[in-house]
C-alpha cells in the first residue's frame, strides 16, 4: 500500500478513536496508540481536534504536550523536557528519533554521521547505519546514500512533518520568494531569447551582403576576363596583318651563284 494512503487511512482512524473518547482518559490512551503506531507520522489532524481542550488543566494535561511534540518536536526536545512530560515507550522513542530524522532533512541534503549520532543517542556508525536502512529507508520516510568515506548521509527524499506554528507564514513567504525570482529569471531569458533573435537577424543579414558583394566581384571579374580576351583577339589579329605587309614590302634578296 502507498505510505501516503496509508497515512490517511491512519489518521482517519486515530481521529474517530480521539473524537469518540468518552473522557479524558480515555482520550490520553489514544494519544499513546497513536503516537506508538509504527506507521503514523503525521498528528496535526488529531491535534486540531476541538476535545483535545478538555486535556487542558488536567493531569492528562501532559499527554497534550506529548502530541504537540510528536507533531513538531525531536528527540532532543523530549530530553530538555522529559520532567515535564510522560515517560515514553520504546515504541515511543524509536518514533521520535525516526521524526528527528525528518526534521534534520528538512534543513540540510547532507547529514553527517557526528551530528546524527548525537542527535538520536547512538554510539557507533555501524547502529547508526542500520537505524537509517531497517528504520527509515525501509519504512519509507527518506531515501538516501549512506557514504562511509565522508561519514555522511546524502539525503535524495525525506517525507514531511506537521507544520510548526508560524512555519505556514514562513513557507508561504519562501515560495512568493521563489515565484519572484522565477518571474524575474523568465524576463531575462525572454530578453536574451529577443537578443539572440535579433543577432541572428543581423547575422543573415551579413551574410546575406557578403553573399551579393561575392557575387559582385565574380561578375566583375568574369567581365574583366572577357573584355581582357577581346582585346587579346584583336591585338593578335592586328599583328598577323601587320607582319604580312612588312614581309611584302621587303626588298628580295637575291641568290648569288656559288663559284
Amino acid at each position: 500500500m502507498d505510505i501516503e494512503q496509508r497515512q490517511s487511512e491512519l489518521i482517519d482512524h486515530f481521529v474517530k478513536q480521539a473524537s469518540a473518547a468518552a473522557n479524558a482518559a480515555a482520550l490520553a490512551s489514544v494519544l499513546v496508540e497513536a503516537t506508538s503506531h509504527p506507521s503514523l507520522f503525521a498528528f496535526s489532524e488529531i491535534l486540531a481536534l476541538p476535545n483535545l481542550l478538555q486535556l487542558e488543566a488536567t493531569e492528562n494535561a501532559v499527554y497534550l504536550d506529548m502530541l504537540r511534540l510528536f507533531a513538531h518536536g525531536t528527540w532532543s526536545d523530549y530530553k530538555s523536557n522529559a520532567d515535564r512530560l510522560p515517560q515514553l515507550i520504546p515504541e515511543q522513542i524509536l518514533k521520535l528519533k525516526q521524526l528527528t530524522v525528518l526534521t534534520l532533512a528538512e534543513t540540510y541534503k547532507v547529514l553527517p554521521y557526528d551530528q546524527l549520532m548525537q542527535e538520536l543517542d547512538v554510539t557507533n556508525v555501524r547502529e547508526l547505519e542500520d537505524f537509517l536502512i531497517n528504520e527509515c529507508m525501509y519504512a519509507g520516510i527518506v531515501r538516501g546514500k549512506l557514504d562511509q568515506l565522508r561519514r555522511c548521509f546524502e539525503v535524495q527524499f525525506a517525507a514531511g512533518r506537521d507544520l510548526r506554528p508560524g512555519q505556514l507564514g514562513s513557507m508561504i513567504q519562501t515560495l512568493s520568494n521563489w515565484l519572484s525570482t522565477s518571474e524575474n529569471l523568465l524576463v531575462s531569458i525572454q530578453e536574451k531569447i529577443k537578443w539572440a533573435d535579433a543577432m541572428s537577424e543581423i547575422d543573415k543579414k551579413h551574410r546575406k551582403d557578403v553573399e551579393e558583394k561575392v557575387e559582385e566581384v565574380k561578375k566583375s571579374i568574369f567581365k574583366a576576363d572577357i573584355d581582357f580576351r577581346g582585346h587579346e583577339e584583336i591585338c593578335s589579329e592586328s599583328g598577323g596583318v601587320m607582319d604580312y605587309e612588312e614581309d611584302r614590302s621587303r626588298p628580295k634578296r637575291r641568290r648569288h651563284p656559288i663559284s
